[in-house]
Formats: structure tokens, sequence, C-alpha cells
């Protein structure tokens, strides 16, 4: 590996596209408290490269490190790669930095790759350099199996969309600051949304545009409730059992109070204090989700002429929601309720990670052996001695 991994993958990717990219990305993560945030979180990964590029001299840190390790595969997976393969990730380089796009699935793919080759596999990026459905071929021992690396957004599983809450969110602050300073006190804002929340809306479903309209019209009237078929608001006083009054403080109390599932924001203002609290009408369904994408993935991806493994990386997911899902079983739960259909004949295996393992951090907030796993015990890879490192049992 390079001894400037950072460099190297700069090198790869271009250096006008990167750091055009960069100031892209810095322009987004600073619009909107929350949204800013968001963009922040979503491309960790960008942000944390070029910071320390801008700063040599610094040592990473444990996760830092773990980024730095991973661009320095890409850089010398880059090298390793003939001509197609090199154009191929060029591209899909290319379409992470623009857009909507980020590194993580690319990422994912490299840390994949490299957890196969430590385990004493022979690894080959299939997908970049035959155009194969799947992204990886590995082989041991004259064993072989296809791997493929997908990215799941937990958006999939919900109802109200964390990125829609946060843009009405922010939407609705300035309105908030402005009531409070004619309305000083502490207030509670009860949203339910039947229909769920989404960026741009559509049928029934509520828009932040459209719950931002309701929201001052109920401010702005003499009333405290309003209900339609797409949301029910009421807005009641907000009693504290607590001293701690800080947004820190709140919203732990009022995760708390409203459980996991709950989206919460806290506008303060003086002395005032806005607090809007929204569910929808049916639990988040993130193992639904999973089990869904891990079909049509297998339907699509896999050639059946070897045991087929999907390796998932679960994004847009905090370490709450991550832990909750391992230890509720409900990841576990989708994932062999798959195994045990029709559709799951080709797979031998299922992993998840999220940024928690991308990035090293320890158990629980990441998973024991850096992934969740569940082998297929129908499929005859499962009891393949030269398979099981890939199969059966983490690292």
């Amino acid at each position: 590996m390079s001894e400037k991994p950072l460099e190297s993958f700069v090198g790869v990717v271009g250096k006008e596209t990167w750091w055009s990219r960069i100031a892209a990305l810095e322009a987004a993560a600073a619009e909107g408290r929350r949204c800013g945030r968001a963009a922040r979180q979503r491309h960790a990964i960008e942000l944390t490269i070029a910071r320390l590029l801008r700063a040599p001299a610094r040592a990473p840190n444990a996760a830092e490190s773990e980024i730095v390790h991973l661009a320095g595969l890409l850089a010398a997976s880059f090298r390793g790669l003939a001509a197609k393969g090199k154009a191929a990730l060029h591209a899909s380089l290319h379409a992470a930095l623009s857009g909507d796009g980020a590194l993580t699935p690319i990422f994912h793919q490299m840390r994949v790759a490299e957890r196969h080759r430590r385990r004493g596999f022979s690894v080959s990026f299939a997908g970049l350099e035959t155009g194969a459905a799947f992204d990886l071929a590995i082989s041991r021992n004259g064993a072989r199996a296809e791997i493929v690396c997908d990215v799941l957004s937990a958006e999939d599983g919900r109802e109200v969309s964390r990125q829609a809450w946060r843009q009405l969110a922010d939407r609705v602050d300035p309105d908030l600051h402005a009531w409070l300073a004619a309305h000083p006190g502490r207030y509670l804002l009860k949203m339910t949304l039947p229909q769920g929340l989404r960026a741009d809306g559509g049928g029934e479903t509520a828009s932040p545009a459209h719950l931002q309209a309701r929201i001052r019209t109920l401010l702005a009237g003499d009333g405290r409730a309003q209900q339609d078929e797409t949301a029910v608001l009421r807005l009641d006083p907000l009693v504290l059992a607590g001293t701690d009054t800080s947004q820190h403080g709140l919203l732990a109390q009022l995760r708390g109070d409203f459980g996991p599932e709950a989206h919460l924001s806290v506008t303060v203002a003086g002395q005032g204090v806005f607090v809007m609290a929204a569910r929808a009408a049916r639990e988040d369904d993130v193992g639904t989700a999973l089990r869904r994408r891990l079909a049509a993935l297998s339907g699509s991806r896999l050639s059946g002429a070897a045991p087929g493994v999907l390796a998932m990386f679960l994004e847009d997911t905090d370490l709450a929601e991550w832990r909750g899902l391992r230890e509720t079983l409900r990841l576990e739960g989708a994932a062999r309720g798959f195994l045990a259909g029709a559709e799951a004949r080709p797979v031998a295996a299922v992993s998840c990670a999220t940024r928690a393992e991308l990035v090293g951090l320890p158990v629980p907030q990441a998973a024991a052996g850096g992934e969740v796993r569940f082998a297929n015990p129908a499929h005859p890879a499962a009891r393949s001695p030269e398979l099981a490192a890939a199969i059966r049992s983490a690292e």
C-alpha cells in the first residue's frame, strides 16, 4: 500500500474533481442546523479525508485511521485492475462524488474484499473487471463464491422520513422563533402523521412544505388542535420532569417519553422552548425493507453458478437504532425469514454492517466481529469447510 494513502486516493479520483466535490459538501454541511448535520454524517468519509489532507501533521484517531486504511486499499486496488476495471472504478467514483452520491458504497465494497482476504480467500473485483452482476468473486482451495455488496437506506423502512423531518424542522425554526418571542413559554406540538412524511409528499403523504403551512395556521389561530387526513396536530404546554433544560437534556428526556421511533425537534428562543414530536400511524419496519431488497438482489445479481453472499450496508441509521435492530432480533428475523424462502435458493449467507463497523467502533455500538451474519442452512455451501469463514462465522 502507498505510504501516503490519502494522496494516492485523491490521485485516483483527480484533484480537481475531489476538491470541487468537497467545496459542494462543505456548503451543504453549512445549510440548516439539522440538514447540515445530516450532510456531515452522510458524507463523513469525504469530509474526514479532506480534513486530514488539510492537516497532514495531525495523527488520525482510531475511526479516522479506518477511513485512511480503506482509502489506501481503494488506491491499491485501482492499481491492480486491468484497463477495463480501472475505467469502471473511475466511473463509479465520479458517480459517488456527484449529485446525491456518496463514497459509502465503494468503501463498503473495499472493506468486504479486505475482510475476505484476511480470512484466506483470493478476491477479485468481478463486477469491475468483467462486468459481472455481482461485485466480488472469492475462492479458496478450489471452492468459489459470489458476493454482492449493496447499500440499503433505513429510510426505506420508515413511514416518516428522517430527511423530510429535518427539512421540516429547519423550515419552521424561523416561524417558531418569531412565535416564541410573542408567546414566551414552553410548548409541545404533538403530530400524528397517518400517511407518513416524505420530502416530496405525493398522494396523501405529508410534505415538509405542507406541514409548515399547517403549523403556521395553527399558531396564527386561537385553537390548539388541527386535523385532516395527512396530519393530526395538538399544541400543549410542555411539562418538564427534570432540571436539565439544555437541548441535549430535553431530547434525552423526550426520547424516553416518546420512544425510539418518535421524531423530535427542539427550538429554543430566549426563555422559550418549543418541542415538536411526530409519529407515524405504523411502526418503522426496516426489517421488511431489508427482506425486500435481499429478494431483489438474489434474483438479479447472483448467477447461481456459485454460492452467493449478500453483504449489506445499512445506511441512514444511528447507533441507538442499529443496536435496537440487533437486540430486538428484527434484523435477524428479516434475514432468516428471507433465507427460509424459495427466493434465497442461490444465497448461502447474508451479512449486514453499518458505519459503526466501517470505522471500527467497539461493541455494543458496533456488532461483534465487524458485522452480523446469517447462514442459509439449506444451502449446500453451509457445510463446506472451504467456505465456512465466508458463510458461518465472524472473524
